[in-house]
């Protein structure tokens, strides 16, 4: 029934039945609102990654502090969904993805104080990576109430589409704004587009109440955090889901760990390298398209483990060292194997009890991104000893061995919860 809150004049709308395309999902305006935000936001966030790595560098003279820019972005994700994902539930989701959103713009608009030093910068980046996985969690969550279940997974695929296709446009701009503009007056034009995202979200979206009750008795945030994850943990259904959203990762970040090696190794410039980076995104916006525009809720779900494995068996091929084009068409088909997370995105949900949706949200994205960040660090370890070409296709055979692994503990669930089936 729509009808204001106390909150707010934006009415909630009633959730839609059966969503199945594309065009059905960003026909609804909450969406698109959410849908713009995000864009605006990773924009703002690409252009501060690739400023803060020019500003360090220039300041320090060192590469490795100029990388960290990139990782130290992640670090702080494991603490932030294991103390402080029952945020989540507690606030509306509205809330939290417009303050997370002016948080972000309050740290970056800091960052270009003139004159601090790099270690500051440093914590500020830590301190931004503290809001992400909560507004990210949150976000996720709020996906269900706004598109219903059946188009949960399309408006997730959608956010991945934009985020991927964003990023490729947002390196671009922030190399082109750092041409005619100081990276202090990048900083704070990322920091309006933050602020910008947080208005859309605050101004365009209704308030709806938190999933955890506010006449039930509450413990610290810490320890309400911490027993949530227990809880969710605890859940047979969802372990075996959660592993294969958090293990896979680990090894598919191998080519993009490693394509400034690669590319040297095949004595080629740097253009390769960006189209290596290139390939796997490519892929991914390809078959997310394509399978979101083509095929139903049900073979999305069938076809979860055949798209994970295709991530992985074009990696194998890197063995043998291939050139530029057979290499960056390898990458554009590992690509295309993301498609997996479209049926596991249902499959989660469905495995998630309502009160705990936030909490266990921020939790895949936590792991998510920390395996991507130790896969990256594996990569470039072994590459120290090992071809890069071959840590590749190492990581594709392990990578094979981890959806495996995966398949098996589903299977082996789905047999216990289904002993007839």
């Amino acid at each position: 029934m729509k009808g204001k809150t106390p909150q707010g004049s934006v009415q909630t709308p009633q959730v839609p039945t059966e969503l199945t395309s594309y065009s059905q999902v960003l026909a609804i305006p909450e969406f698109r609102t959410i849908f713009a935000a995000q864009t605006v936001a990773t924009l703002a966030n690409v252009v501060v990654q690739i400023t803060l790595a020019v500003l360090v560098f220039q300041q320090s003279g060192s590469p490795l502090l100029s990388s960290l820019t990139f990782a130290l972005g992640f670090a702080p994700y494991i603490f932030s969904a294991t103390l402080l994902s029952a945020l989540t539930d507690r606030f509306s989701a509205r809330s939290v993805m417009a303050s997370s959103h002016l948080l972000s713009a309050l740290v970056i608009a800091s960052m270009a104080i003139p004159g601090l030093p790099v270690w500051a910068v440093l914590v500020l980046l830590v301190l931004l990576g503290i809001a992400t996985p909560v507004f990210q969690g949150a976000r996720a969550a709020n996906l269900p109430d706004v598109l219903g279940e059946s188009g949960y997974t399309l408006g997730r695929s959608l956010l991945r589409l934009v985020s991927q296709s964003t990023q490729v446009i947002g390196f671009a701009a922030g190399g082109l704004l750092l041409l005619v503009w100081s990276p202090a007056t990048c900083l704070l034009v990322s920091a309006a587009g933050c602020g910008l995202a947080a208005a859309l979200v605050q101004l365009g979206t209704p308030f709806r109440p938190p999933r955890t009750l506010v006449d039930v008795p509450r413990k610290s945030l810490t320890r309400d955090s911490l027993s949530g994850v227990r809880e969710i943990l605890a859940i047979r259904q969802l372990r075996p889901l959660l592993l294969l959203t958090w293990l896979p990762p680990v090894f598919v970040v191998a080519p993009e760990a490693l394509a400034v090696p690669y590319a040297e190794q095949l004595g080629s410039t740097s253009v390769l390298v960006g189209l290596l980076l290139c390939g796997a995104p490519v892929g991914s916006v390809l078959g997310e398209l394509a399978t979101g525009l083509s095929a139903p809720a049900r073979t999305r779900v069938r076809l979860m483990f055949p798209f994970a494995i295709l991530m992985f068996l074009p990696l194998l091929v890197f063995v043998a060292e291939p050139g530029a084009i057979v290499a960056v068409s390898l990458l554009v088909t590992c690509g295309l194997g993301f498609t997996y997370a479209m049926g596991l995105d249902q499959r989660v949900l469905d495995a998630t009890p309502d009160r705990l949706r936030g909490q266990t949200l921020t939790l895949t994205v936590a792991g998510l991104m920390t395996g991507q960040g130790i896969g990256f660090a594996l990569a470039g370890a072994l590459a120290e000893v090992v071809s890069a070409s071959n840590v590749i296709a190492l990581a594709g055979g392990a990578g094979l061995l981890s959806v495996a692994a995966c398949n098996i503990a589903i299977r082996r669930q789905h047999r216990v919860d289904h002993p007839a089936s």
